[in-house]
């Protein structure tokens, strides 16, 4: 039998083949593609909601965003044929234009969602099937034509279903269980007893034993009962088969796993002269071989169908990409990724994006597959965005390889992407809140070389060593942000500053900094600034400090700051430490007499006389002898006089 040696070499692979197969609810899913499909759209709608990789299973939920994106993708699509098809008739090259105007490709998948949505328009649903028949009839299946069938039958184009069920049995179509139930009710329901009669003889004749289906379920078990040989060829002839796209792409399909004796049969039906391989088979063929024990088969065969002009369809890819990350085969599924750049039918911009995420959280992160990732993307004529890079740092941080951010970043660049600000400044915050000095560092020279950071990056990496509590890398950013983006910027970064120091109990710390950045680089704190640390230095035993931000302060035009100074000399202060206050708070000689007198109420209100009548000795000779500062005291005495008359009663 003609080349019978190369079908005994790959049978000869066949125990490694099942070495290698996954055991358990995973093999399953192998034979049964749809549910696969079925089952991550049921996890997209439920785990979705998280943008970080579930670290204990990252292959499943992070699929579900690249599925999810393919299925809006297709919703979209479906809704644009509907409304196309729904429209009064034009000629067939108007409806072409249209659809590729809107960038739509018929797949067969394609097909029966958009008969399913016209199930209630059987007009619309004609006009389609009827388009799809002339101009891209491989396109149609046996699923297809009994959902038209059930469209025509169900709304009561009887005529019409007749006719189709005719033309179905050339094709050697049977009528599906479902199809039939459906109209046999619309059939009763409208009294039609002689169709009624028809319908159920045709089910009962056994019609459907020649349905795809049956006509496959025979070929497999020819197939699946010995080692291929002339016995099985034999046998597969004795059928007499009209082999169609349809049944070739179903019997691939229906052998699973057994990918050796799937490859055979598809290479032996084109050398019998029995079928010409088309792009459905093509794709059916590719589906199968998507596992790490024949992935050389399948790349022979991937590039064998480009190179007989078919394209790898969005549903295969799809599958075959789930296949290879789950069995974290990253190399091959970016691989095909870039392969399906290269073709028609290219990969969605979240295909990209989900890629890059796996790539990233992979066992070992590959930089080399990133980059083939990033440049397949870009030549595609793709631009790299924000959400794309922020999706993936997410992805990176979620695994603790945060260090590795400036390797990405780079990648990046190379396919022509730079950070906007708000990315920027997320990273700056990120690297540094997390403790990566050296990273942020080396971030912030790559932003330098690339384009002046703005004063909200250096706010936010300031901000990340405060959340970190590494104060010392903060004042240290602080300072190169003043010298680099000038004094008039510092802002939200002072304020940030200087309550985390105070909070740490440094404010000497803080004033040391801001007096420094006053002084030698002209900065213009606040006013709250200087408020909120004046504060915290009379609280923590900084009243020399705080004199000092005061004469700042009045320096800078700011109203002067008594509440927290009289209630400090008020409750601690000696009477010395009250005339530096008074002292340092004007540029006159002395304030005025109404700063004495709440100087003085204060010592008075707080019990603490003797330090009243200590301050009221320093002051000047016109303090002493105001009418005012006298009467306060002569009212003091008389009260602590007559609080003895009565204790001594």
């Amino acid at each position: 039998m003609r080349n019978q040696s190369w079908r005994l070499l790959l049978l000869r692979c066949r125990s490694r083949s099942q070495q290698l197969h996954i055991p358990g609810h995973f093999s399953h899913f192998h034979s049964h593609p749809t549910q696969v499909r079925h089952f991550s759209s049921l996890l997209s709608r439920t785990t979705f909601a998280s943008q970080i990789p579930d670290q204990k299973n990252p292959s499943f939920r992070c699929f579900s965003t690249s599925e999810l994106a393919v299925e809006h993708k297709d919703s979209d699509q479906v809704l644009v044929l509907t409304d196309i098809f729904s429209k009064p008739p034009r000629s067939s090259d108007e409806i072409k234009l249209e659809l590729d105007s809107n960038n739509i490709a018929l797949t067969h998948e394609l097909v029966l969602k958009v008969l399913k949505s016209l199930s209630s328009a059987p007009d619309a649903a004609r006009r389609f099937f009827d388009w799809v028949l002339e101009r891209e009839g491989e396109r149609l299946s046996s699923k297809s034509y009994n959902l038209m069938l059930g469209v025509l039958g169900s709304n009561g184009y009887v005529k019409e279903f007749w006719d189709l069920v005719g033309v179905m049995k050339k094709k050697g179509y049977g009528v599906a269980k479902g199809t039939h139930d459906r109209v046999l009710e619309k059939f009763v329901k409208d009294g039609l007893d002689s169709d009624v009669e028809n319908l159920k003889e045709l089910y009962a004749s056994g019609s459907i034993d020649n349905s795809v289906e049956k006509v496959c379920s025979r070929i497999c078990k020819v197939i699946r009962g010995g080692v291929w040989g002339d016995e099985v060829e034999k046998r597969l002839r004795e059928l007499n088969i009209a082999y169609s796209s349809d049944l070739v792409a179903m019997v691939l399909g229906n052998l699973g796993t057994e990918q050796n004796k799937a490859l055979i049969f598809f290479r032996w039906i084109q050398e019998s002269n029995l079928f010409e391989y088309d792009e459905r088979t093509y794709n059916a063929m590719v589906r199968v071989l998507g596992r790490e024990d024949c992935i050389d088969k399948f790349w022979r065969v991937a590039d064998e169908m480009r190179g007989a002009g078919y394209e790898m369809g969005k549903e295969t890819y799809v599958e075959v990409l789930e296949q290879f990350i789950k069995r974290k085969m990253m190399k091959d599924a970016v691989d095909l990724y870039k392969f399906a750049m290269g073709g028609a039918n290219k990969p969605s911009i979240q295909d990209c994006t989900f890629l890059l995420r796996k790539v990233v959280v992979s066992k070992e992160l590959d930089m080399d597959l990133f980059l083939k990732v990033v440049k397949a993307f870009t030549e595609g004529g793709n631009v790299l965005t924000n959400s794309t890079v922020d999706a993936v740092l997410k992805s990176l941080t979620s695994v603790r390889r945060l260090r590795e951010c400036n390797k990405i970043l780079k990648a990046m660049e190379e396919g022509g992407f730079l950070p906007n600000d708000t990315l920027q400044s997320k990273i700056a915050f990120q690297l540094s809140r997390y403790g990566k000095k050296k990273e942020a560092s080396k971030f912030m020279d790559n932003v330098e070389a690339t384009g002046n950071p703005n004063y909200k990056t250096w706010a936010s990496l300031i901000e990340g060593h405060c959340v970190a509590g590494a104060l010392d890398e903060a004042s240290d950013c602080f300072q190169k942000m003043v010298e680099k983006e000038g004094a008039s910027c510092p802002g939200y970064a002072l304020d940030l500053l200087v309550n985390v120091y105070c909070n740490k109990n440094r404010a000497m710390d803080a004033c040391k900094l801001m007096t420094d950045m006053v002084i030698l680089k002209e900065l213009k704190p606040s006013h709250t600034t200087y408020k909120v640390l004046i504060g915290k230095l009379l609280v923590q035993g900084g009243f020399i400090e705080a004199l000092k931000l005061l004469g700042l302060m009045k320096h800078s035009g700011f109203p002067p700051f008594l509440d927290p100074f009289i209630d400090y000399v008020s409750k601690t202060g000696t009477a010395d430490e009250a005339m530096m206050f008074l002292n340092a708070m004007t540029v006159k000689r002395f304030p005025s007499t109404v700063v004495f007198l709440r100087v003085f109420e204060a010592y008075l209100k707080g019990g603490r006389i003797k330090e009243g009548q200590n301050l009221l000795s320093k002051c000047p000779r016109y303090i002493r002898n105001h009418a005012d500062v006298l009467n306060l005291f002569f009212t003091m005495k008389t009260g602590t006089a007559a609080a003895a008359t009565s204790v001594a009663a």
